[in-house]
């Protein structure tokens, strides 16, 4: 792996800044639900991931212009610092309003770092070998997002919820000491100034990146679908474990990312987005369908593996499109994206799931619908369009 000039110190340590970063993120999600029930806020469990997508897509607009004037590693510091600070802020709320208003400051820090890390990660790498290195980044993440909520359920079962809060703030300063020293990629950076907070519509969406951004909001419905729905969907199955679906998930996306980036640089973003969205199809299928666990999992196998094929391809192709001085915009158009379909299928889902669970598996063949659609556009208005890597 020597010969690849993006394994560098630099590319590992914000691997490593990444792991930590995304695990005190994820680490209190899974509790969450009991502790607004604890301040006697049960009936507002919906918005508890709703409301801090809503805050990441409104953050993300800033994001992208900051990360393109004032630099990477401050937009990415401050993201991480500011999560730090809302972790310890749950130590001390005592009401369901103080909860959910930390709920939208912690979703709008969120919004801030994974913009900057994208952003100085592209600027690192060789234009050919963007997939792969951004596959090896997906898994930093994902270990991230897989082991935080099993050590955050750990630290509440055995040691209580303010433990675990405690950590989480500490797993962000670790991560802000690895991102503290890396070197800035951006050329010339600015001097901060207020100007740089006013945000025009060319900030929030960057055309140059379109297909990959439709696509996004059509395959992530299904994700907010799956974060709000599978806690109850395991309980209809009588699945005491309702993290199980989420551990097969992704440990399955993590198999299929170690390749898929690499696979992308060779045979093309588009192509190989289309093989994921097909697997993610046949797992959200499953998933409605299945009687009982092995087939519920192995919904959630086939999901993750797909993702793990679709979201390499499409970080890659969204840079691949993007223009050199305004790539944080565009990586910031795609997680608004991210963020717009995740939002909107938490609520919905939601909604058409009514507290019934025979609607369960209307929800996500509807999701299967979309991401059906998302192929479709790939396949009748991507398909002939040139999506190779490319340095513009």
């Amino acid at each position: 792996m020597a010969k690849h000039s993006f394994y560098t110190p630099q590319f590992w340590l914000l691997c490593l800044g990444a792991v930590f970063f995304m695990a005190a993120f994820n680490m209190i999600i899974p509790e969450l639900p009991d502790y607004i029930t604890q301040l006697g806020g049960a009936d507002y469990k919906g918005l508890i991931i709703s409301l801090s997508t809503l805050s990441a897509g409104f953050s993300r607009p800033f994001s992208g212009r900051l990360t393109d004037n004032l630099g990477r590693k401050p937009v990415i510091i401050f993201g991480v610092l500011a999560g730090l600070f809302v972790s310890l802020g749950y130590l001390v709320v005592i009401t369901v309003a103080g909860f959910l208003f930390l709920r939208f400051l912690h979703g709008f820090a969120m919004g801030f770092s994974p913009t900057g890390q994208t952003a100085l990660l592209s600027d690192s790498i060789p234009v050919a070998k963007r997939g792969e290195a951004l596959g090896i980044f997906g898994v930093a993440s994902n270990l991230g997002m897989a082991g935080g909520p099993a050590l955050g359920g750990a630290l509440a079962e055995y040691y209580g919820l303010d433990t675990m809060f405690v950590v989480s703030a500490v797993l962000s300063l670790i991560a802000t000491i690895i991102f503290l020293s890396m070197k800035e990629t951006l050329k010339n950076p600015q001097k901060p100034a207020w100007g740089m907070l006013r945000i025009t519509r060319a900030d929030i969406y960057e055309p140059a990146v379109k297909g990959p951004a439709i696509v996004m909001i059509l395959y992530t419905f299904s994700f907010g679908a799956i974060l709000t729905l599978i806690p109850d969907f395991s309980h209809v199955l009588h699945i005491p474990n309702k993290g199980l679906y989420f551990t097969v998930y992704f440990l399955s996306s993590l198999l299929s990312r170690l390749v898929a980036g690499k696979v992308s640089d060779r045979f093309g973003r588009v192509l190989v987005l289309k093989a994921g969205l097909a697997v993610i199809f046949a797992g959200l299928v499953i998933t409605a369908i299945a009687p009982g666990k092995l087939l519920f999992l192995t919904g959630a196998a086939f999901y993750g593996f797909g993702a793990g094929i679709a979201s390499p391809a499409i970080f890659a192709w969204t840079v691949d499109l993007s223009r050199k001085h305004f790539r944080g915009r565009a990586i910031s158009t795609m997680y608004l994206s991210l963020e717009i379909g995740i939002g909107v299928g938490a609520l919905a889902s939601g909604w058409i799931f009514g507290n019934n669970p025979h609607n369960l598996p209307l929800v996500f063949l509807i999701c299967s619908a979309l991401v059906f659609i998302a192929f479709l556009y790939l396949q009748f208005f991507e398909q002939n369009k040139k999506a190779v890597p490319v340095e513009l």
